[in-house]
């Protein structure tokens, strides 16, 4: 059986971000902890899939996605600046979630969910940055393909459900255009919006 629309995927990999002797390894998906997805169903990024598209059961991979085949180049204009009131619950920020690095899910003036990640906390205000966590990097995947099966009706049915949409546990989630978090900081979401689901833990969900 090869990866083809509609098959439930598991994939093991190894994520490298930069290039030459500035790489670094972001992510690992392991045998027992694999990337598992369904392919064809808009849950992945389109260069992600491509590149994994016909491949068999053992079958092992290797290859680049550019910032615009990924998260997109970094956007000093999603770093902003905003009032520390917002943050307040009952009259008081929350400083167990309002902190240097912590990634806080928010919403938008039109009413989408976002994730922040916060740069820096002022007396005043709280600055976030909304660009995905890997904008501006060139991912290097390298793997495995674990096992290929038909995915079933209900397990398709769950990916387009209110609140629904899990990503496995891997990376390869997310669109160059949107900043929703994919659990350990990757990035889901359908392209264009900044609304999407939890996606286990990873970074290649779409």
């Amino acid at each position: 059986m090869k990866i083809s629309p509609n098959k439930f995927v598991s994939l093991s990999y190894d994520l490298n971000v930069g290039e030459g002797d500035e790489k670094e390894l972001m992510e690992k998906a392991t045998p027992e902890q694999p990337l598992e997805f369904i392919f064809g169903t808009n849950s992945m990024l389109e260069a992600f899939e491509k590149n994994v598209d016909g491949l068999a059961e053992g079958d092992s991979f290797d290859f680049i996605l550019t910032p615009d085949q990924a998260y997109g180049e970094y956007d000093d204009e999603h770093l902003v600046d905003l009032p520390k009131n917002i943050f307040e619950v009952d009259g008081k920020v929350d400083e167990s979630v309002v902190f240097e690095g912590n990634t806080i899910p928010m919403m938008d003036s039109n009413g989408n969910r976002l994730n922040g990640s916060v740069v820096s906390v002022s007396d005043d205000t709280v600055q976030m940055d909304f660009n995905h966590p890997l904008a501006g990097e060139t991912l290097h995947f390298t793997g495995n393909v674990l096992s290929i099966r038909e995915a079933s009706a209900e397990e398709i049915a769950a990916l387009f459900a209110p609140q629904g949409g899990g990503c496995g546990s891997g990376c390869g989630c997310g669109s160059s255009d949107e900043s929703e978090g994919c659990g350990s900081g990757c990035g889901c979401g359908s392209s264009d919006e900044s609304e999407g689901s939890s996606c286990g833990s990873g970074c290649g969900c779409h």
